[in-house]
């Protein structure tokens, strides 16, 4: 999290909401092997419970149960130029970004609620693709559901704190921000200026 508070992001619903539409995200935790971050897609199961599986052999996986971890979402980013906001040489360059960090609990899931975590993730992600019909489990072989379910463990991540941050130069007067996304949305950088442009 920044810690100029002009960045901090505090509104719970709407970070909830990143986070479902990316639906991915980097979780990290210690291991007595070290620090370790595994990339996973998530699925809210509940309004504070992020629901997350890792692969059997995966280096994070043996030590998670019960520990703390942090997953983060990082949205669009980009490097600014000083130049674009037409205030005079004093300005310097920056990087503008959107992020969110959920700490908490992981706990691990047993059979039963590892499979309603598959079926929710990609009933999530299916509807997405809409208007293709939905993939199901009822449309793949159950043994070969089975050695999938096999080769993973199921995670919940009972999230204790939220971090989120919107560097959207906010500390810029409007005039010199609008200048900044404009010249972004020229180089491609479009999603950051969408956010520079809304940020209230």
């Amino acid at each position: 999290m920044h810690p100029n508070r002009l960045f901090r992001w505090e509104d719970r619903d709407a970070m909830r909401d990143f986070v479902a539409q990316a639906g991915f995200g980097a979780l990290f935790a210690a291991t007595p092997d070290g620090p370790r971050v595994a990339h996973v897609p998530v699925v809210w199961l509940d309004g504070e419970t992020l629901g997350f599986h890792l692969a059997r052999g995966n280096g994070l996986a043996r030590h998670l149960d019960g520990a703390g971890a942090l997953f983060t979402v990082l949205g669009p980013d980009a490097y600014v130029s000083p130049d674009w906001y037409g205030l005079g040489p004093d300005e310097v360059p920056t990087w503008n970004y959107v992020s969110v960090e959920l700490e908490g609990r992981a706990v691990r899931m047993d059979r039963d609620a590892l499979t309603a975590q598959i079926d929710a993730l990609s009933q999530v992600n299916e509807a997405r693709l809409a208007p293709k019909p939905e993939w199901t489990r009822a449309k793949s072989d159950p043994a070969r559901i089975e050695k999938m379910l096999d080769a993973i463990i199921g995670f919940r991540l009972e999230v204790q704190a939220w971090r989120g941050t919107l560097k959207l130069g906010q500390n810029k007067p409007d005039a010199a921000r609008e200048s900044a996304a404009h010249h972004l949305d020229t180089q491609g950088r479009r999603a950051v200026a969408h956010w520079m442009r809304n940020i209230k």
